[in-house]
């Protein structure tokens, strides 16, 4: 698709930063308002009094696929799109259609055990998640997305991210050509070794959306705060899913090469 001319895109800086830690955060990528209407038809389907604390018996509840139109406008601004058109390529990528599975953390004493660092593998057809896997084009992704729809702090269960460490999941890859690397093979040497970069946390006020690398490391981690947190992680798909990936001369493409 073409997009609409938006007055406002990414700067040279961010596009730097992008190619260097696998990621760009940009503010008000969506409006307030439109997080706030997603909460509500979100608290419909969550077995919880959104304001009784002592209600929220569970530290995650996940989900389903949400095509509703807040949750498709949140992903289509212009802002967005033309974000896209400079990451991904003009033509080069799918509007989002549905916000994906929403995983909703409840402030818990306990780890609920989800955690553990990965990159969201894109294609296979094994049962097993582990069996799934990523090739060094990106087979079936060109971004991974974090969309904050409630403001999230530090002790609110800010993903995790290793910073710069789509370079050394790239390397990775990069010899098994078209077949790629199942993630159990990644989880075995570590995403490449990449354990050793630095830390982000993807926090922001509702509205925030981080645009990620394919390959970026990240995880989970449990809740410390005191409201729940709601964030939907969609991809971004090539405009020729399933078999496309990302478009060798976009900025998505260099940043893997480093």
């Amino acid at each position: 698709m073409t997009s609409n001319a938006s007055p406002r895109a990414l700067t040279r800086v961010q596009i730097d930063r992008f190619i260097e830690d696998g990621f760009v955060r940009i503010d008000d990528a969506f409006p307030a308002a439109l997080a706030d209407q997603v909460r509500e038809r979100l608290w419909r389907d969550i077995p919880a009094d959104p304001v009784d604390p002592d209600t929220w018996s569970q530290p995650v509840v996940r989900l389903g696929m949400y095509a509703e139109p807040p949750f498709a406008a949140a992903a289509n601004t212009p802002v967005l799109h033309a974000a896209f058109d400079q990451l991904a390529g003009v033509g080069q990528w799918r509007p989002c259609k549905a916000m994906g599975t929403f995983p909703v953390r409840f402030p818990a004493p306990d780890d609920p055990g989800d955690g553990g660092w990965h990159i969201d593998v894109s294609f296979g057809d094994d049962p097993d998640y582990m069996n799934w896997r990523a090739n060094v084009r990106s087979k079936g992704r060109c971004l991974l997305m974090l969309f904050l729809f409630s403001d999230v702090g530090e002790d609110d269960a800010p993903t995790r991210i290793r910073v710069g460490s789509h370079r050394a999941v790239a390397r990775r890859l990069a010899p098994a050509g078209e077949d790629g690397v199942t993630l159990g093979e990644l989880v075995a040497d570590d995403f490449g070794g990449s354990g050793g970069c630095e830390q982000a946390l993807a926090t922001g006020p509702a509205g925030t959306v981080y645009l990620c690398h394919p390959f970026l490391v990240h995880t989970a981690q449990p809740h410390r705060g005191t409201r729940p947190r709601f964030m939907a992680q969609p991809p971004l798909l090539p405009a020729d899913w399933p078999d496309g990936g990302v478009d060798p001369d976009s900025v998505i493409a260099r940043a893997a090469r480093g």
